[in-house]
């Protein structure tokens, strides 16, 4: 969806009233009650034991295994792959509350929804025209034969609403002027084409089969039109419109959706007749790009539904060559992927069409490769094994392959097979490979000290022994501070007094400074509008962690003044730190008197801490 201005706060704030948590949550996940939580199976990756909680008394939701967090606006938006003004627009029409549009785009932004609904309506009656044109007509009987001959049945025709488009300029551009529709907005919507003397108005689409595009709501906002036989271009696309935007769409995701959710798996193909056969072999979670190479923003929605991808592209050069491209997107989205090998030359249309819907799920939907797999088999091609340089290089490449996966279980295994299969000792292709993982793992970034994941179950800051990392006292006292502040606007304002936003995490920090803006705008303690206010995934996971904390301890003005000093004095802590790192290289450089000096300053820092001396009490 296009969206214009900014949401006034008050809107927001009537949907997230409106919706209560446990209602909406209920509606995707069965939660049973423990204690003042509601707990249930988490909807966003796959686990046995329940670790998603429910809050009532917040409103707001949390997953230990993880890491979501958020408001029942955040809820909607990870469910169901919107953007924020995308879930505040469907919960809000779930309600009944009109959605205004604050600042100077305000006016802009209402005329965009109305321009929105006009065409929406536009699409949906073109979509019902076309196809009946192809059922209904002697226009549309070639067509239909076509598809029957390819494959389709009449079921299959009318539940993906296909149709077909005329030789005739006007068949369409006639039938919205009948019903009053502005031909200048129609051509702008994508439906009609301005003549080129400017006298008028045509159909974009003629003597072609039509496939509606729907968005992620079910809503016509596109079409896509193929040429029967070998005519140029063979697919004609709507162009892009406030409705329609190829690197955000995907075809057949309204349909796959709920088989994506439940199997938390996505196939991605090519093609709109490899989704429509492979559906009718039995694949019900696929779905396609708008004849455009798969981007960023089409993964991050996938991610949001699916923990696994398989690609499911045509067997020749240039889909394993899509292939290959898309697999980093996927990864990083954070998506295991998978890749269904087809026979080469062969796509899925034309497989099933062959070897039956059976094949296709046994030998490809249900046996996908690895990526570690697909990517060797990729390399060899590219490869003449027959030739000694020719395995030499491939050898080398294959290894740098290898390297890259964590599992040295997994590296052992890849280097078996091409130690037998190239008569290669197995250490010398382990050593060459260990070195390449070494150096890849010396590039990876390192996290911040001061980075704490929220991401319990998933956490990444862990020891090696696989144990949770013990955390520093001073971020107990954080936690603890902020974990209070957040229920007492009284305990924030002395915490402001005497700290600031002194913090030493950097997410408890901006925490700190959002919640003393939030008060002093005149807003009371109110977890779930405060979550709202934030509008930043990584500190609404934060503050959500830190407000399902056991509040069961205790808190009064002594360990509230003793939790500040813990903070406080971090700073001190690490400048001593430095500076004995610093005396350590004096002395190597033989400066006796920098070293004396720094001795000296290590002195009066530590009898500043012993004092607890500060310039706040």
């Amino acid at each position: 969806m296009t969206t214009y201005g900014k949401i006034p706060e008050d809107v927001i704030e009537a949907v997230r009233r409106h919706h209560d948590i446990v209602e909406t949550v209920g509606k995707y996940v069965h939660l049973s009650k423990q204690g003042k939580y509601m707990k249930g199976l988490c909807p966003f990756h796959s686990e046995k034991t329940p670790s998603f909680t429910v809050t009532p008394e917040l409103q707001i939701f949390h997953c230990y295994g993880c890491g979501k967090s958020g408001n029942v606006i955040r809820f909607i938006e990870e469910r169901e792959g919107y953007s924020f003004p995308e879930a505040v627009r469907v919960l809000a029409e779930e309600a009944g509350i009109p959605v205004t549009w604050a600042g100077a785009e305000g006016g802009k932004a209402s005329e965009a929804d109305s321009e929105r609904s006009v065409l929406i309506e536009a699409h949906e009656l073109s979509a019902k025209l076309y196809h009946y044109l192809l059922n209904n007509t002697a226009h549309g009987k070639a067509a239909k034969d076509y598809l029957r001959e390819r494959g389709l049945s009449d079921k299959l025709i009318d539940h993906f609403m296909i149709g077909y488009a005329p030789e005739q300029w006007d068949t369409l551009s006639r039938f919205l002027e009948n019903r009053k529709f502005d031909p200048v907005l129609m051509e702008k919507g994508g439906l009609l084409s301005a003549k080129h003397d400017g006298s008028g108005y045509v159909d974009r689409f003629r003597s072609r089969i039509i496939f509606p595009i729907w968005d992620r709501d079910g809503k016509v906002t596109a079409f896509a039109g193929r040429v029967i036989g070998d005519g140029q271009p063979k697919y004609l696309n709507s162009p892009e419109t406030i409705l329609f935007t190829k690197s955000r769409t995907l075809y057949n995701l309204h349909h796959a959706r709920p088989a994506i959710r439940k199997r938390r798996q996505v196939v991605l193909f090519e093609g709109y007749m490899d989704i429509i056969k492979s559906w009718s072999a039995g694949v019900k979670n696929g779905v396609a790009t708008m004849g455009t190479a798969l981007t960023a923003e089409h993964c991050a929605i996938l991610a949001r539904a699916a923990d696994e991808a398989v690609l499911c592209y045509d067997g020749d050069d240039a889909g394993q060559a899509a292939a290959m491209k898309s697999i980093p997107l996927l990864e990083g989205a954070g998506m295991r992927v998978m890749v269904s090998m087809l026979p080469k030359g062969k796509d899925p249309d034309e497989f099933i069409s062959e070897y039956g819907p059976e094949a296709f799920m046994r030998e490809t939907i249900d046996e996908p490769v690895s990526v570690t797999k697909f990517k060797l088999i990729y390399s060899r091609k590219n490869h003449i094994l027959l030739k000694e340089e020719g395995r030499k290089n491939y050898l080398l490449e294959a290894a740098g392959i290898v390297a890259e996966l964590d599992s040295a279980i997994e590296r052992e295994i890849y280097l078996q097979e091409l130690s037998r299969e190239f008569e290669v000792p197995l250490e010398v292709l382990k050593q060459d490979c260990l070195n390449r993982h070494q150096e890849l793992q010396k590039k990876k970034p390192q996290r911040d000290n001061n980075d704490i994941s929220w991401n319990n179950g998933r956490n990444e800051n862990r020891r090696k022994s696989g144990a949770p990392a013990v955390l520093p006292a001073y971020v107990h006292a954080e936690r603890r501070l902020l974990h209070v502040m957040m229920r007492d606007r009284d305990i924030a304002q002395a915490v402001h007094d005497k700290l600031g936003d002194a913090f030493n995490v950097e997410d408890h920090a901006a925490l700190a400074a959002y919640l003393y803006a939030f008060y002093a705008q005149g807003y009371d303690p109110d977890a779930g509008r405060f979550i709202a206010a934030l509008h930043d995934e990584r500190l609404e996971r934060a503050a959500a962690a830190i407000l399902l904390m056991d509040g069961d301890f205790p808190f009064n003005d002594d360990i509230m003044n003793a939790d500040i000093q813990d903070i406080i004095k971090v700073p001190r802590l690490r400048e001593i730190e430095r500076k004995k790192e610093e005396i350590v290289q004096a002395e190597r450089a033989g400066d006796h008197m920098l070293a004396a000096q720094m001795s000296i300053e290590i002195i009066t820092l530590e009898r500043q801490l012993k004092g607890r001396q500060d310039d706040r009490f």
